[in-house]
């Protein structure tokens, strides 16, 4: 039962094994949580800290009533949750921005925000307008009315979909409301505007639990903050009283994290990747950009510069109407990838769910996705050389799984981008592009992802990158392309790659170079 009359939610002693999508106990001695306790008061906004895998999505699921402990209690509004039943839940008033949208791409932004809450007509009909309205209002309040409400989801870019995500969950006028992640994807201004309803909403009595791999936002958003590892809540303390960013993250892994950015100096060799006189349609500007072995060179830019829709043409996923792409002197056709994939590149997408995984498919099967011809014999692959194959590179970049053949979906984001990581590894890749490499990664792993990133600079692996963390294109880039409205508007190198000058020109401080 609630400790105080003002409490919302409380977890006693929950524990749970791995589990499988229908909630399903696979294995009960190796857990996910462990005794877990947490509480959350009214007008809080609580965080969860932890690593990829420290049981945070985990205990988010099971107070939404996707999945049930197999041991302990959980209490809302003093009423204990006695299955897994996500209605409980949501008439409980528990609405939940989870980090993988939840989102239908075919209906419009209207629509997706209605969900739930489908308004009719005295005719018994949709009533479209209402929907519309209510979609521009939940929008407004979030400062994306730019955003067409009669657009189909799978037409907006990520960044957009999470506010549309958002935007959906504010709707439900919840009571408590859990956002997993919600300012991975958005610009600078669009999460001040977010912490601005963030703080209102509390000041209305809502309560939040706020789940974040960026640590500095505990400190703005923050309460209350709660530490998990290895399944473990290991301490719950205010945020005035927690110290710094180091205390917390000696709290998540059990000691310091040295230097985040390791770069150094890498020997630059010859021209990797060229990219010249690129048009998407005779009326864009040409966009030209070169990597060279041992190199990696950011991509920077506010949503909707156009740094995604460029990279995709790159790779081939999209075509383009005039320009040259070569690898290594080597022109490549159009909207191909698999000519790219050939000529020794592979690409990282910023949506590993939809783009970089096969959910179902194990891990060896999805580390050894691009290889599968070399490992064949007279059109056979073996189980046996899968296994070593996958078996390598899972012990290579460290991933975290319970064995090869357990399914890639069950595994952190943080270890889902190594599996794919290690797939293009696997395929001998010559030039790696990384879209939003550290997206919904814990600060461990993004340590990880970097070291990894360095070594294969090292190695001569040319590496071209696309972020929206100015922190990261800064710490990590040699040289560091800005894009503003699909152009380049400046090429930054050495002393001048700073915070300060990629948002000047991203943002048109500057003239177009």
């Amino acid at each position: 039962m609630p400790d105080s009359p003002t409490e919302i939610i409380r977890l006693v002693n929950v524990s749970k094994g791995l589990y499988d999508l229908n909630g399903q106990t696979l294995n009960r001695h190796n857990l996910v949580l462990s005794q877990v306790n947490f509480s959350l008061e009214q007008g809080e906004v609580h965080v969860l800290l932890g690593e990829n895998g420290a049981g945070k999505s985990s205990l988010v699921k099971m107070i939404c009533g996707a999945i049930r402990p197999d041991s302990g209690q959980i209490f809302i509004n003093g009423k204990e949750m006695t299955a897994n039943d996500p209605q409980q839940a949501l008439a409980s008033g528990v609405a939940t921005v989870s980090q993988e949208f939840s989102l239908c791409p075919n209906l419009t932004v209207a629509e997706n925000i209605s969900l739930g809450r489908t308004k009719y007509n005295f005719a018994g009909f949709l009533d479209f307008p209402a929907m519309r309205a209510l979609a521009t209002h939940q929008l407004n309040r979030l400062g994306a009315g730019q955003i067409d409400v009669n657009r189909k989801v799978k037409h907006l870019p990520v960044a957009e979909q999470q506010l549309v995500e958002i935007a959906k969950a504010l709707a439900a006028n919840p009571q408590v409301l859990i956002l997993d992640e919600p300012t991975s994807t958005l610009t600078d201004n669009q999460v001040e505007i977010l912490f601005r309803v963030i703080h209102a909403l509390k000041d209305s009595g809502v309560s939040m639990i706020y789940i974040t791999h960026k640590l500095k936002e505990i400190f703005e958003v923050g309460d209350r903050v709660t530490v998990l590892r290895d399944g473990r809540s290991m301490r719950t303390v205010a945020v005035a009283e927690s110290g710094n960013i180091d205390d917390l993250i000696q709290l998540m892994i059990g000691s310091k994290l040295d230097n985040l950015f390791n770069k150094g100096k890498h020997q630059v060799g010859e021209t990797a990747l060229e990219v010249l006189d690129l048009k998407s349609d005779p009326a864009s500007p040409a966009l030209n950009l070169t990597v060279k072995q041992g190199e990696i060179v950011g991509v920077a830019g506010i949503v909707g510069a156009g740094r995604t829709e460029f990279i995709r043409r790159i790779f081939g996923i999209d075509s383009y109407h005039s320009g040259s792409v070569t690898v290594f002197g080597k022109s490549l056709p159009k909207g191909n990838p698999q000519a790219a994939i050939q000529a020794g590149i592979g690409f990282i997408p910023e949506d590993r769910k939809r783009q970089g995984i096969v959910p179902c498919l194990a891990v060896r099967e999805n580390i050894c996705h691009v290889t599968m011809r070399q490992l064949s014999r007279l059109g056979w692959v073996s189980i046996a050389s899968r296994s070593r194959l996958a078996r390598t590179y899972v012990e290579r970049l460290k991933v975290m799984a319970s064995s090869l053949r357990q399914e890639i979906r069950y595994l952190s984001g943080g270890n889902q981008q190594k599996a794919i990581l290690g797939k293009w590894l696997s395929a001998n890749a010559r030039i790696l592009i990384f879209d939003e490499p550290t997206r919904g990664i814990d600060v461990i792993t993004k340590s990880a992802i970097y070291r990894l990133m360095v070594e294969l600079a090292d190695r001569g692996v040319a590496i071209l990158m696309i972020s929206s963390e100015l922190q990261e294109v800064v710490g990590m880039s040699d040289r560091v392309y800005v894009m503003r409205s699909n152009r380049i508007a400046k090429i930054l190198a050495g002393e001048e790659i700073n915070g300060e000058t990629i948002l000047r020109y991203a943002m048109g401080g500057d003239e177009v170079a």
